[in-house]
């Protein structure tokens, strides 16, 4: 087993956005984390606008008008919501 350090200071997120598919969040240490959007269906389902409406907080990210809240940690971790449904990669593909 190995044990990772993290300096909590730099997980602050500093900057959000979402695209079609994705969630950026860039952090203080100035890496990017990205995690699908399906994963958090209340943001994929959002308009831009409820999407761009967000509060950074220490170590996570709140969206007011969506009443969603996500932790740095549970990004990292690969927390995604229990009504996350992955999209049909077989009709993608065709």
């Amino acid at each position: 087993m190995s044990i990772v350090e993290i300096d909590l200071d730099e997980m602050e997120p500093v900057a959000v956005r979402c695209d079609d598919a994705h969630l950026h969040v860039t952090l203080a240490s100035g890496q990017t984390l990205t995690t699908p959007l399906w994963w958090y269906p209340r943001l994929k389902d959002a308009t831009p606008d409820q999407r761009n409406t967000v509060e950074l907080m220490v170590y996570g990210i709140h969206w007011p008008d969506l009443d969603e809240d996500l932790s740095i940690e549970g990004m990292l971790k690969g927390w995604r919501s229990r009504s996350a449904v992955p999209p049909d990669t077989a009709t993608a593909a065709g």
